[in-house]
């Protein structure tokens, strides 16, 4: 079985290179939580005299509860989550969907835990560039996500028992978005099977013009092939109008994720495969 989200978009990188000592007339600091889920100004801290007073709710079987709602322009720049539940079942029955400016089409509509890159359904310490998980129990996210008029974060429950959610979502109120700001994107598929000598479709063919930012895949192997190395497929990427011939063609999967002669468990700033084992069977999350 493979899993994967791919993730797209993005005009400027987290860390613009002079985005930490330039002062930003129309930046105006938001965070949404449990209590303030609008993000309103000065909404914060009013359940308890000023004190937390509501750090959590709890989500029941099959609610679809909106984390953020907020209207205006902005660039979310950090999500923190955290939930009592990290089973694989809640983490593949967590989703996690993502509504910019209004649509009623979800840019992003992904499983909880696959979009943080769990996607064995085990949790380990990790940081990258746009993810982290610092002890294993919390899912952060740095991808900068802009919007022009609103943004709506929806986590849906469709585990059979309820869940306890702990989070906020920081953003940056903005009086507008620059003309060539783009939309953050994620896709999620998944396939029980795969059919040798055809390839595996990491990403649909998608229209328009934007920047790839990455993808996590989750490989758990077939038992009936043992231990054999599964990874020499090569990652093709047809851009622009190609054909059967594609303009970018790897080497084998651990070459594409920066590794080399097999894939063994590690994580660095742009690559990693923070799961790799033959225990119980083959688990590879990259």
């Amino acid at each position: 079985m493979i899993a994967l989200f791919a993730a797209l978009a993005l005009a400027s990188s987290p860390a613009e290179s002079d985005g930490l000592f330039r002062y930003k007339k129309d930046e105006q600091s938001r965070w949404a939580s449990p209590e303030n889920r609008s993000a309103a100004k000065g909404a914060g801290g009013r359940e308890n005299k000023g004190a937390k007073g509501h750090a959590w709710d709890r989500m029941q079987p099959g609610e679809a509860y909106a984390l953020a709602d907020v209207k205006g322009a902005g660039t979310i720049d950090r999500i923190w989550i955290t939930i009592d539940d990290r089973s694989p079942e809640a983490l593949r029955g967590l989703k996690l969907e993502a509504f910019w400016d209004g649509a009623a089409t979800p840019a992003v509509s992904v499983p909880f835990g696959d979009f943080f890159l769990h996607g064995a359904g085990e949790m380990v310490p990790m940081e990258t560039a746009l993810f982290a998980s610092p002890e294993g129990r919390s899912f952060v996210s740095y991808v900068p996500m802009p919007f022009r008029q609103s943004a709506r974060i929806v986590l849906t429950n469709d585990n059979a028992k309820s869940v306890n959610i702990f989070y906020d979502i920081d953003y940056r109120a903005l009086t507008a978005q620059p003309a060539d700001a783009l939309y953050f994107h994620a896709s999620w598929s998944r396939n029980r099977a795969t059919t040798p000598g055809q390839d595996f479709r990491i990403l649909p063919r998608i229209q328009g013009h934007g920047r790839f930012l990455g993808t996590s895949v989750t490989v758990l192997t077939n038992p009936a092939f043992e231990k054999s190395w599964w990874g020499e497929g090569e990652v093709k990427v047809r851009l622009d109008g190609d054909g059967r011939d594609p303009t970018l063609v790897g080497t084998g999967t651990e070459d594409y994720i920066g590794t080399a002669w097999g894939q063994g468990a590690y994580v660095n700033r742009y690559q990693g495969a923070p799961i790799a084992s033959w225990d119980v069977g083959g688990r590879w999350t990259f």
